[in-house]
């Protein structure tokens, strides 16, 4: 089922959040996103350099029947179309790239390329894109730039990823994020290593809380 960009907005105001996956095996990205599931969190994206991307989200859409998939890292347009091909219904790139922006919204689905400087972010919006992601956000002051855009920018939806936590996840909605993306954090690499499924679970739980 592809998503309208209004629906995308409205789906990241109710969730807050993203959880990112990026997986060296297939399993393991599908108990990943098992997990998350589990703890309530409904967006997930799969990075595009994980293992068996395009399988793993279109195995996801069929067993994650509440949850909207996503792909993420996409760089050009060959990894765009593969990933509408495989049933992405959200698509993250790093970077602000206005040929895949247009390729995206030809194809209707919703589509966050990364910025950083204001002159990105606003060349981002003006292609098309249904919000841009703020990345690395750690790199340029944490929530703290995001409030600093909300004067000029204010109309455009942000994502802020690359440095939020679930310590710091509400501060990034308060600065006036419309949702925020995680990966490293809501996947410890202890936990992952011993297969403790149930403390991510938990860890997914504590974010959706957070952001209620």
């Amino acid at each position: 089922m592809r998503i309208s960009n209004q629906s995308w907005l409205t789906l990241l105001r109710q969730h807050r959040a993203i959880a990112v996956i990026r997986a060296s095996a297939y399993s393991l990205g599908h108990q990943m996103a098992e997990a998350l599931a589990a703890g309530g969190i409904s967006l997930i994206e799969i990075t595009w350099n994980t293992d068996r991307a395009p399988e793993l989200i279109g195995q996801l859409r069929r067993d994650l029947s509440t949850c909207t998939i996503g792909a993420g890292t996409i760089l050009n347009l060959e990894q765009l179309q593969h990933a509408i091909d495989a049933g992405a219904q959200f698509l993250f790139t790093p970077h602000t790239d206005t040929r895949l922006i247009q390729a995206a919204v030809a194809a209707g689905v919703p589509i966050v390329p990364g910025a950083l400087s204001p002159t990105e972010i606003v060349t981002a919006w003006d292609a098309g894109a249904s919000c841009v992601k703020v990345f690395p956000i750690q790199a340029v002051g944490g929530a703290s730039y995001i409030q600093g855009l909300q004067g000029p920018l204010g109309h455009i939806p942000l994502i802020p990823t690359g440095g939020v936590t679930l310590a710091n996840a509400r501060d990034f909605i308060t600065a006036g994020a419309i949702a925020v993306g995680l990966s490293g954090d809501l996947f410890p690499k202890a936990f992952i290593v011993a297969g403790d499924w149930e403390a991510i679970a938990q860890r997914a739980k504590t974010l959706k809380l957070q952001l209620s």
